[in-house]
């Protein structure tokens, strides 16, 4: 379906508690999300027909929606049953998942408290973005203008729609440039993370990532990081500043749809994907994919 706008897709939305056809699951313009960002979200993937860890991206919503002061009108087992109910009704075994919660359009001003608020599932197929092969050419990044907000200005420990913006900004930008994407610095100066992934910098078997204290500290990030320390590797999260690049040899991105992506060039700074990446690429596939890792037994 590449190519076919997202409203123009055929299936089935999970839509406040009942299925609805993928071209009837609509809002009003004056929505409530819409203008004023009151919306949390979740990415995940579902392989082999099981849902990588599907209950922490189901407990994230609820907490992410619950620091937006949105009171989720399902429990965490009729969200999980709904993702359950959609990849089947859709037919898939393979899909990404976006869980959405919104607060409607009962009002339209500043406070929400009195707007309704909903929760949709949708489900499509989107394949991983690279073959093992691709993905260790690796993919070049700019730097973003743009930096992830002092925690005290922003609810950084929420997936919510509102803290993307200034993500889309700089991925546009990185695109329009030549690049894949973007790495962004934090309000410090400190190295923060790529517009929808986290980032890693390998030297030896020594791995070094952000602290995640003003930035989104991903599921997928913590997964690796105990694949990583199960496989020997020494894991430190602390701050970097962005000279210190220069001191690793590899670097990869972590997110639900990067999954675990190398990449070659950080702005003036230079990557070479190799053993390190490709041994937590093959780490993650195992731990996500359980019919590959069943079949490889």
């Amino acid at each position: 379906m590449a190519g076919v706008p997202m409203d123009q897709r055929e299936g089935w939305i999970w839509f406040d508690g009942e299925l609805k056809p993928w071209k009837d699951a609509k809002i009003h313009v004056l929505t409530h999300g819409l203008h004023y960002a009151s919306s949390v979200f979740e990415g995940e993937r579902c392989y082999g027909g099981e849902i990588f860890k599907s209950a922490e991206h189901t407990e994230r919503l609820i907490r992410s929606a619950a620091t937006l002061d949105m009171q989720l009108p399902y429990s965490a087992e009729e969200i999980e049953a709904a993702k359950r109910l959609v990849l089947d009704k859709n037919g898939l075994t393979d899909a990404y998942l976006r869980p959405v919660v919104w607060r409607g359009s009962e009002e339209l001003s500043v406070p929400a408290r009195n707007n309704k608020v909903h929760v949709a599932i949708a489900a499509w197929v989107w394949p991983s973005y690279f073959s093992t092969e691709e993905k260790l050419k690796g993919i070049r990044l700019e730097w973003s203008k743009w930096r992830r907000p002092d925690p005290a200005t922003i609810p950084h420990t929420a997936k919510a729609a509102g803290l993307y913006m200034i993500c889309t900004l700089s991925k546009d930008a990185a695109m329009a440039n030549g690049y894949a994407d973007a790495l962004m610095l934090d309000y410090r100066g400190y190295v923060a993370e790529a517009t929808g992934a986290n980032v890693f910098f390998i030297k030896g078997k020594n791995i070094v990532t952000p602290t995640p204290d003003c930035i989104l500290n991903g599921i997928t990030r913590q997964t690796v990081i105990q694949l990583a320390k199960d496989a020997g590797y020494t894991v430190t999260e602390r701050h970097m500043k962005p000279e210190e690049l220069a001191e690793f040899d590899e670097c990869f991105l972590t997110g639900t749809a990067a999954e675990v992506t190398p990449v070659s060039e950080v702005g003036e700074y230079r990557f070479t994907p190799g053993n390190g990446c490709r041994e937590l690429i093959e780490l993650y596939t195992a731990a996500s994919h359980p019919a590959k890792a069943a079949a490889a037994e």
